[in-house]
């Protein structure tokens, strides 16, 4: 049997769930991954899960094994989904774009549901995102304030999403292209662009107008290695008899 409790810290708002696994004659406190990992199909941990996504919120942690395992007691349970904490989820998926974790959890959500708010909105935003329509998806986020801006720390994840994929796109791009991807413009991008320039390698030129990004792999193909260098000098000595 499971048992939690909450415990919270004065100097903190926080309020973090303790698990407990009954043994006899004890309590042995237990994470949330060793109780997805003990127990992932038990209804009973529902209640522990979704606390555990509040948590994830205020703590502005993370666990996308623990959302995944919530979602697929949906599927059991589907008189109990909270749309609320799902929503929350989904918001926590998007900030670890690049990765699909979005996807991965919208498959978990009945077809019904993806058609109804928010989560066709949501669907419409990592649409959005996964395309590149930076412009887009500010503006539909900025109506939709109401089921983002209760995740902490959204609009910077989708910031240093958008700054990925400019720089494995561009070699230099026109500030109005980067103002645009990270919707700041101002002051606020000139200290943004001051704070790259001494830390990660950026440089401004024509004014500051130009944004030059470090070169890698994806933005410079010159430095892709190719595929020939890395095949061993033995495996192609292999090759010679066969192609006589």
């Amino acid at each position: 049997m499971i048992a939690s409790s909450s415990s919270s810290s004065s100097s903190s708002s926080c309020s973090r769930v303790v698990l407990y696994l009954e043994m006899p004659g004890a309590q042995v406190p237990i994470t949330i991954e060793q109780l997805v990992a003990l127990n992932p199909y038990n209804p009973d941990i529902l209640p522990d899960l979704e606390n555990y996504v509040e948590e994830q919120v205020v703590t502005q942690t993370y666990s996308l094994d623990a959302n995944l395992c919530l979602l697929r007691l949906y599927q059991f349970q589907p008189a109990r989904l909270d749309v609320r904490i799902v929503a929350r989820m989904l918001v926590k998926a998007l900030m670890a774009l690049p990765a699909t974790d979005f996807n991965l959890c919208m498959f978990l959500i009945p077809e019904r549901l993806q058609m109804e708010e928010p989560f066709l909105t949501l669907a419409t935003l990592a649409h959005f995102l996964e395309t590149a329509h930076f412009r887009e998806f500010w503006d539909e986020a900025n109506r939709n304030r109401d089921i983002l801006e209760v995740v902490p720390g959204f609009e910077r994840a989708i910031q240093g999403y958008a700054i990925h994929v400019l720089s494995i796109t561009y070699q230099r791009l026109p500030r109005s292209i980067l103002a645009e991807a990270i919707n700041v413009e101002g002051l606020s991008l000139d200290k943004f662009l001051e704070y790259h320039v001494n830390n990660n390698g950026w440089t401004l030129e024509k004014g500051g107008q130009l944004v030059v990004l470090p070169a890698n792999e994806d933005n410079h193909p010159v430095l892709r290695k190719s595929s020939a260098d890395s095949i061993p000098l033995e495996h192609v000595a292999r090759l010679f008899p066969v192609l006589g």
